[in-house]
């Protein structure tokens, strides 16, 4: 994550991911979630925020579902139904339960389904928000399977190329890839310029917006540097077409059809459910298993050693970053903004509640 969305050292709070961890997992049991669903959504939370993925962890998302529950939005015990299904496909109805923990249910399924035919792919709707869509894809690591995990964002906000008009959401995708002894390989993208939640991750910290990530209301897009507008669309990614912003475009409008319109939802452009398309690929159905991940190993290794250009320490790849934040914060613990424990503080009062580290 860019420098410019981290907490300011002045305003950080260290906690131990365990002290969060139970809070978390509290709060979802007091609005209504069972235990397995309360800690399987917290686990989607606390992953993200110990890889660095704080966009995707507590501090953004857990009061906008808790928002959600309150509204009668969301589910609090959902009943998912099988709609359609094959040897390796089917089509599930979340029950309109959050997609923290109706995604991983599906998941599973595609895995089981990859493990008997090699390959296997669930789409869900009528389903809330899936969280870091990377934390789904990894699910299928532990089963020497790739895993891709996408959603369509629901509610428009992201214009198309010359658009003046939001027709897709941010429609995140990811890629989860196993290797033998280096660090997966995770490909995790919104295809929007940049997420709706970095964008409140900035106003969390006052942070500057960069050229080319939004355009005014008119759809022009923004090339200086600015504060937080009060008004603005997202950009695909790219920015503008001479930067390639119809790459983004069409990936987002592919999660879309994936995600959505093969999922019986249709085109909803505006407030439309999210839909998800979920994947998993059993190597050994392809190549053998041992050689795939040596070649992966050695990619990898590949990219990291590749000689950096002038002013830059080193080449990364996707995954390699968080894997090793992940292992930094697991041992000294994770930096939340003083304003998240503050928010901590009023859901203890709320639910009746205590928390270690408040």
């Amino acid at each position: 994550m860019l420098d410019r969305f981290k907490v300011p050292e002045a305003d950080q709070v260290i906690v131990p991911e365990h002290e969060v961890r139970d809070a978390t997992q509290a709060i979802f049991e007091a609005v209504g979630l069972e235990a397995d669903d309360a800690r399987v959504a917290t686990d989607v939370l606390i992953a993200n925020d110990l890889r660095g993925v704080e966009t995707h962890g507590v501090s953004n998302q857990l009061r906008l579902y808790l928002a959600s529950y309150k509204a009668g939005d969301l589910v609090a015990r959902p009943k998912i139904a099988v709609e359609r299904e094959t040897m390796t496909t089917a089509v599930l109805d979340g029950g309109g339960g959050l997609g923290l923990h109706v995604a991983p249910y599906a998941m599973q399924l595609a895995i089981a389904k990859a493990r008997e035919a090699g390959m296997g792919a669930v789409n869900v709707h009528n389903v809330g928000h899936m969280g870091g869509a990377g934390y789904h894809a990894m699910l299928a690591l532990p089963h020497d399977m790739i895993g891709v995990a996408m959603s369509t964002s629901g509610r428009a906000t992201v214009l198309p190329t010359w658009g003046a008009e939001p027709r897709l959401g941010t429609n995140p995708i990811a890629w989860a890839v196993p290797a033998a002894t280096m660090p997966a390989f995770v490909f995790d993208i919104g295809t929007s310029q940049v997420a709706v939640n970095k964008m409140r991750l900035a106003a969390r910290v006052g942070a500057k917006i960069a050229p080319g990530w939004i355009a005014k209301p008119d759809g022009t897009p923004i090339m200086d540097e600015v504060d937080m507008p009060a008004e603005y669309h997202l950009l695909p990614f790219g920015g503008t077409r001479e930067l390639g912003s119809h790459k983004g475009y069409g990936l987002g409008a592919v999660v879309h059809i994936l995600g959505a319109t093969l999922s019986g939802i249709g085109p909803g452009f505006m407030n439309a459910s999210p839909g998800f398309h979920l994947m998993a690929y059993r190597i050994d159905a392809f190549t053998d298993l041992a050689k795939f991940k040596s070649d992966m190993d050695a990619l990898l290794r590949g990219l990291i050693e590749t000689r950096p250009a002038p002013g830059e320490a080193r080449v990364v790849y996707a995954g390699l970053l968080e894997a090793e934040e992940e292992a930094h914060r697991r041992a000294v613990g994770i930096p939340y903004h003083s304003e998240v424990i503050e928010w901590f503080r009023s859901a203890e009062r709320e639910y009746g509640l205590h928390f270690a580290f408040t």
